[in-house]
């Protein structure tokens, strides 16, 4: 495989523009500011990814108006300060056997109502609250769902990269053999072909054959690969710092009648969600189209999970195409469009693409091909 380009690396200037954004969405949403702390908000707001996991505090504090700042203890600072982003905040840091939450506290408003990671730990928002009882917290999923949603052109051009690695991958494991190995040797298989072709991390790698394909998040296991077997192979992880995820469902040898009808029907299935796609239409019509297809055909019951979610920094982040989610479709947004079908004790199909919305439409970031490939 030729060598591809490496992608243009984000500056620190990017890394300001993302800051300011953060901050002004979350004056807009009638909070005071935003506190990230370490995992993929941190990582996206100011390219700063800690080298461990610690419980010493490190959070970054955005307010509309006021300049960032990244409060880190004294013994991680060095490697703050090489962050591609650091140009653009001040580091306060401090030392053990001193208050992190009192170097913090004058940072924020002692009123106010903030956003805060996720994935920030328990003891470190209890500390805040001691320090600023007067101060309370949403979390960013719920107080910015879009924050990391909409990609810029340097940010799609790496899920590009990723789509088309994972791509190549799927080609690849076309060519070896499943019936008579393990569903952990397939996924080993595909786990090296992700490394091969570009990615840093793999994040997962589902084997389902026969009736394992009927659990959408099964586990490769021990169970040997049968002759007749259908195959869901979901896997992905990421390029670049950006996600790949992606779904074919495979057959070893001939498939029955039934098998063939049902991958057909998921097939329209994930064409209908693609072609839902275009700027202004709510997230949950994505979903809808979908899943009106299998309804149709009387699959309803055995559609049993969304139909897909946003990726960027991480493989699962909003938005979500799921009932109910009134967000509109925006050019730039990035996510999954999988709908399967899924019989217990039988087998399971599912057909996945990365797609984004562009300013007329759609455009996947997957092009191998959704027909049932037949593998021995």
């Amino acid at each position: 495989m030729p060598s591809t380009p490496e992608p243009t690396p984000f500056t620190a200037d990017d890394y300001r523009a993302r800051m300011a954004r953060a901050a002004q969405s979350a004056a807009d949403a009638g909070l005071a500011g935003v506190l990230v702390a370490p995992g993929p908000d941190l990582v996206y707001l100011t390219g700063y990814r800690p080298t461990a996991t610690t419980e010493r505090l490190t959070v970054l504090v955005l307010a509309a108006g006021r300049d960032p700042v990244l409060v880190v203890p004294t013994l991680e600072a060095p490697d703050a300060e090489k962050a591609a982003g650091a140009a653009a905040l001040t580091l306060r840091d401090w030392t053990d056997g001193k208050d992190p939450y009192a170097v913090t506290a004058p940072l924020l408003d002692a009123q106010g109502r903030f956003g805060i990671s996720d994935n920030a730990w328990a003891m470190h928002l209890l500390g805040l609250q001691k320090a600023l009882p007067g101060t309370s917290y949403a979390s960013l999923t719920e107080a910015l769902p879009m924050l990391r949603a909409v990609k810029d052109a340097h940010e799609l051009a790496r899920i590009a990269a990723a789509g088309a690695a994972a791509d190549r991958a799927y080609e690849e494991i076309l060519k070896v053999r499943f019936a008579g190995r393990k569903e952990t040797d397939v996924a080993a298989d595909l786990a090296a072909l992700l490394m091969r072709f570009g990615h840093s991390q793999v994040d997962f790698t589902v084997v389902g054959s026969g009736p394992n394909g009927a659990n959408p998040h099964h586990e490769a296991g021990d169970r040997t690969i049968e002759r007749g077997d259908m195959v869901v192979l979901d896997f992905g992880g990421l390029k670049h710092g950006y996600g790949s995820d992606t779904t074919r469902t495979v057959h070893v040898g001939e498939p029955t009648a039934e098998e063939r009808r049902v991958h057909d029907l998921v097939r329209s299935a994930q064409q209908a969600g693609f072609e839902a796609v275009r700027p202004g239409v709510a997230c949950q019509e994505v979903d809808r189209a979908a899943r009106a297809v299998i309804a149709d055909a009387g699959y309803g019951e055995y559609f049993i999970h969304r139909t897909g979610h946003g990726i960027g920094v991480t493989t699962h982040e909003p938005p979500y195409m799921i009932e109910g989610e009134e967000q509109p479709l925006v050019p730039g947004m990035c996510f999954s469009i999988e709908p399967g079908v899924y019989l217990p004790g039988r087998f399971g199909v599912r057909i996945e693409d990365i797609v984004t919305v562009t300013e007329d439409g759609g455009h996947r970031f997957n092009a191998t091909p959704h027909e049932m490939a037949i593998v021995e």
